[in-house]
């Protein structure tokens, strides 16, 4: 069995293309990103004759879609999913044989209700294990994104899927995950992205619990943040997302027309975050183009917004895959020749500064207020001193706890994070503000101390 996994760092999710030596492959939780599947089947020979879903995706927009569409394969979706698109639903128990290889179809509520993972057999070699967010490495995915009613009743199902599902499939067993590290959809999950079911066994705490009770107590208090726009993501994969063939692709903009075009647009700053600084658009929302871009585009820019894009060095077409990718499909336009051209029509400009270590702390004895935007487990295990702590993602409902009457150093772990909240505060007049160049790494570089 010939398995190609595809990992997304910035989401934390991998998907995977799995072919028995024969010509026809297999895909298994694809996003939208679809080209890449269909470039890596051409180059070995193989043809994709059907899409697998484990669930309904809330991280992400499925390819299965845009899959099915360029090839005609067929797609299989847990029957429960009521997904709009043609396929044929699964559910536990069943077995298909496709394309040379045996299928077995589990039943892994908990993540989600509908949730199924799939156990791959080929002619030879040890079965593979399809688990979506039933299992991860370390871990299992988050039980609390359906509802809040249904927060217990999910985890418990969780409960039973590590305790039963996979309990006659053998330790060599390999284990093929959706979720991972990285992913806000998963808990406890390190960088591993794939494993062994002896592995696991031996060392993921969660298959350790003998008693329901305590797991489901204790389990939803391991969840990170929950980003946005996952809230949205489920409802768009059940109805299926248009085809990138069918969105418009963002036209150039002059620097003499931003301003026209803004007033229904959200202005997405993706240039390195010293580009930002040293120079940008007031009002623009700034969100460096890296893996992690999509989740707090998604988490941040209202939904359906129309994006306009100041743009650097970063290919366009990718910006454009990773903006699709968490469901924005309404493209405002590119800023023709980028801030230069802006600065050359004799625009105004927005600026802050980038504060080393040394000129940070100085800035807050002088009586800047230190806002730290990590996660919550980030803050806990070590913060500037007096720092406030909001998490980016819950800055634009918590302004007010802020204050108005003097500076504030905006910090994060590396820098990224912390100047989209500057950029996020510019928007509210809040300042002056300042960002932390390096964030705590820089912090500590400089061998000044952290609180805890």
């Amino acid at each position: 069995m010939n398995v190609i996994p595809f990992v997304h760092e910035g989401l934390g999710n991998s998907s995977y293309l799995v072919a028995s030596g024969q010509a026809s492959a297999v895909l298994i939780d694809p996003d939208r990103t679809a080209q890449r599947y269909l470039d890596a089947a051409e180059a070995r020979g193989w043809r994709i004759g059907a899409v697998l879903e484990t669930h309904l995706h809330a991280d992400f927009v499925s390819g299965t879609h845009e899959v099915a569409a360029a090839l005609g394969a067929k797609l299989f979706v847990p029957r429960d999913a009521k997904i709009y698109l043609p396929h044929q639903g699964v559910a536990g128990a069943q077995q298909l044989t496709l394309d040379g290889l045996q299928v077995d179809v589990v039943a892994s509520p908990g993540h989600t209700p509908e949730h199924m993972s799939y156990v791959v057999r080929a002619e030879a070699g040890p079965e593979a294990l399809f688990s979506g967010g039933s299992l991860i490495v370390g871990g299992a995915a988050r039980t609390d994104l359906i509802a809040p009613e249904m927060t217990e009743p999910l985890t418990r199902a969780q409960y039973r899927t590590l305790t039963t599902a996979f309990s006659a499939l053998a330790d060599d067993t390999r284990l093929y995950p959706t979720h991972g590290g990285g992913s806000f959809c998963s808990a406890g999950a390190g960088g591993q992205r794939t494993s062994t079911l002896g592995e696991q066994r031996a060392t993921n705490p969660l298959l350790s619990f003998e008693d329901e009770e305590a797991f489901a107590r204790w389990f939803p208090t391991t969840f990170p943040a929950v980003p946005a726009y996952y809230a949205r993501m489920r409802a768009v994969n059940q109805a299926g997302p248009a085809l990138r063939r069918d969105i418009a692709p963002p036209p150039l903009v002059s620097a003499r027309d931003v301003e026209a075009v803004a007033g229904h647009a959200t202005i997405v700053d993706v240039r390195p975050v010293e580009a930002y600084l040293r120079g940008h658009i007031a009002g623009s929302l700034s969100i460096a183009f890296r893996d992690a871009y999509a989740v707090w585009l998604g988490w941040l820019a209202p939904e359906d917004a129309a994006l306009l894009f100041v743009t650097g060095e970063a290919p366009l077409e990718r910006i454009l895959d990773e903006s699709l990718l968490v469901g924005y499909e309404r493209f405002a336009g590119v800023l023709d020749g980028g801030m230069a051209a802006w600065e050359a029509a004799g625009l105004p400009t927005a600026a802050a500064p980038l504060a080393n270590a040394t000129e940070g702390r100085r800035a807050l004895r002088e009586g800047a207020a230190a806002l730290d935007v990590r996660e919550p487990d980030e803050y806990q295990s070590g913060h500037l001193p007096g720092a406030v702590h909001i998490p980016l993602g819950q800055i634009p409902a918590r302004f007010m706890e802020l204050p108005r009457d003097r500076p504030i150093l905006t910090y994060c772990g590396h820098g990224e994070r912390s100047a989209t909240a500057l950029s996020l505060l510019e928007r509210a007049e809040l300042g002056p503000l300042i960002n932390l160049q390096d964030g705590t790494e820089g912090w500590l570089a400089a061998e000044y101390a952290l609180e805890r």
